[in-house]
């Protein structure tokens, strides 16, 4: 008998609701994909055991020989693989990471300009409430007029403003980002660039998104989404970087450890290293590049429903919805379409006034279901079973300022999803076609 099956039979059990759950329904939150074995056995190993403070050659702890090893061969294959002179395997996170660099360039109130929370930014780039603004002064990028990045109204923003660091990263922004320009923006005001490519590694190591590593001095991303890797982070400094400030890899080694975490996880850090390694493969190209056409090719039939599609379209791995003109709520959608077997995220849209919890929009990619298999066929059944879903919710909609109301609706709708009819046969659907596409690393 499986040993954990033993010894929990609840953790077990659940783990395996969770491989079912998979591998019936299409994951399509753009921030998830799948790891593949090896990664996944390379998490589950006997590294996890290890405390390993500090960097090779130089822990706090004896018994490193092995740790040593396998951390030097994930920094050079990461450093090769990027072109970077510096690479910090070490963040357990993309958040803690980003902290770790703001603490490595800034002081308390400096400025960190990034991209505005509900134009696709992240909570890390400054936002109010969260510790890059509050710590620091966040200034907030938006859209210009024809709804996508204005390069020109950024540079006039950062003339202005004088921020320290300026952040060329999104979370919900379904177009390609210029790094050339940020990098000619940055340099006009004696900024660092942060780009947080966590969203698009796998794109840009595949050469379907532009490059940054020319343009920023610190590049951060984490390790799970289009990489394919486990959950983690890796902090690169760029020649440029070194070029502008050359003690910049031992401020962020030095902030790290320690400034911000205690022992690194060994066992994540070889499950980077298996996820580099694969990043260097034929297959994972390929898969990237279809990645992109699946996107294309579902904004491409969800335009044909009459969907509104945050800046009309998409270049890269996920789209943005803006469900107002299909007069229902984000969060109803999600919960709609989740019960479809179809899984995305509510999300916050341009010019939204609803408070985030309940925002107008719903955000969804194709990584994970490109890794399955997937292809632009099944694209044209994905966007046809969502138009069939979001016409069953219609008119679910959610007051702005009454939270009581809101709950109430809340559990009404629901429980009018959870019954439909029509609902229960999409997500049949989406069953019979899920069992056609095995998911990697679940048997």
């Amino acid at each position: 008998m499986n040993t954990l099956q033993k010894q929990d039979p609840q953790i077990y059990n659940l783990i395996k609701a969770e491989e079912k759950r998979q591998k019936e329904v299409l994951e399509m939150i753009p921030s998830e994909n799948f790891a593949s074995s090896a990664v996944i056995e390379a998490v589950g190993s006997v590294l996890m055991n290890k405390y390993s403070e500090g960097y090779p050659g130089a822990r706090y702890y004896q018994g490193n020989q092995v740790a040593d090893q396998v951390e030097m061969l994930a920094i050079e294959r990461a450093k090769k693989l990027f072109g970077v002179a510096h690479v910090n395997v070490q963040p357990y996170s993309g958040s803690p990471a980003n902290a770790v660099i703001y603490m490595a360039t800034l002081k308390p109130g400096d400025k960190i300009m990034g991209l505005s929370l509900s134009y696709g930014g992240h909570l890390t780039h400054g936002f109010a409430g969260t510790f890059s603004g509050t710590i620091f002064k966040g200034i907030q990028y938006e859209f210009g007029k024809k709804g996508i990045l204005d390069y020109d109204e950024l540079e006039k923003l950062a003339v202005k403003e004088k921020p320290q660091i300026i952040v060329a990263s999104t979370t919900a922004y379904p177009r390609t980002i210029d790094f050339a320009k940020f990098g000619k923006i940055a340099d006009k005001v004696g900024a660092y660039l942060l780009a947080d490519i966590s969203h698009i590694t796998g794109l840009i190591l595949a050469g379907v998104h532009p490059n940054p590593v020319p343009y920023a001095h610190i590049i951060m991303t984490t390790t799970h989404k289009t990489l394919r890797g486990p959950r983690g982070a890796m902090i690169m400094v760029t020649n440029k970087g070194v070029k502008k400030d050359p003690e910049l890899p031992k401020k962020i080694d030095r902030w790290i450890i320690p400034g911000m975490q205690g022992g690194p996880h060994d066992n994540t850090t070889a499950a980077i290293a298996v996820a580099l390694k694969e990043a260097t493969t034929a297959s994972f190209k390929k898969t990237q590049v279809q990645t992109v056409k699946n996107a294309k090719a579902l904004a491409k039939e969800l335009l044909h429903f009459n969907f509104d599609l945050v800046t009309g379209g998409t270049d890269n791995h996920l789209l943005l919805i803006d469900l107002r003109n299909k007069k229902v709520n984000g969060r109803i959608a999600a919960f709609a379409l989740e019960t479809a077997g179809i899984i995305g995220n509510k999300n916050s849209v341009p010019n939204d006034t609803m408070p985030p919890l309940y925002a107008s929009g719903f955000r969804l990619g194709t990584p994970a279901i490109t890794t399955r298999g997937m292809k632009e066929k099944e694209m044209k059944k994905i966007a046809s079973w969502m138009n069939r879903v979001v016409d069953q919710v219609e008119g679910m909609l959610l007051p702005a300022d009454d939270k009581e109301k809101r709950k109430i609706l809340m559990k009404e709708y629901r429980e009018k999803i959870k019954i439909n009819k029509e609902i229960r046969k999409i997500a049949k659907e989406v069953k019979e076609l899920c069992a056609k596409y095995p998911v990697p690393g679940i048997k």
